[in-house]
């Protein structure tokens, strides 16, 4: 029970029926396709690839923020699919999960739901880009 009540903050006002929830930044990360990928090409091709796969996961992400702020909900499912797809080449297998229950969001036409699976998606996308930078140095 302690690990429940320590991911719970405190209501701003005491009278609110409203209560924070804390999301620790835990990433599943799989480092095997990264390891792959700069084993099998040079590093400068390696990183760059790295690059164009993470600058293409941030415009699909701005993509679903801007059908999200449309409520254009089926223009979504493309760059979430997209952006599970490619994020399962480099190990980032939390993005993936995440892309894939927006597109299951979307399906099942749950807005709220929508709403924090994509903050949630934005909130692993900025915890894998350091991640991935933190494998490359090492």
């Amino acid at each position: 029970m302690e690990n429940i009540t320590s991911l719970l903050a405190t209501a701003p006002e005491p009278d609110l029926d409203v209560v924070v929830l804390r999301c620790p930044d835990q990433l599943h990360f799989d480092p095997a396709p990264l390891n792959r990928l700069f084993a099998e090409k040079d590093s400068a091709d390696a990183e760059e690839l790295v690059c164009r796969i993470l600058e293409d996961v941030a415009m699909r992400l701005d993509m679903l923020q801007q059908e999200l702020a449309r409520c254009d909900f089926e223009k979504m499912l493309k760059p979430a699919r997209r952006i599970g797809l490619v994020a399962e080449q480099i190990g980032l297998t939390e993005v993936a999960i995440s892309a894939n229950h927006v597109v299951n969001c979307v399906q099942n036409g749950d807005g709220v739901a929508l709403q924090a699976t994509v903050a949630r998606l934005e909130r692993s996308f900025d915890v894998a880009v350091s991640e991935v930078w933190n494998f490359r140095e090492h």
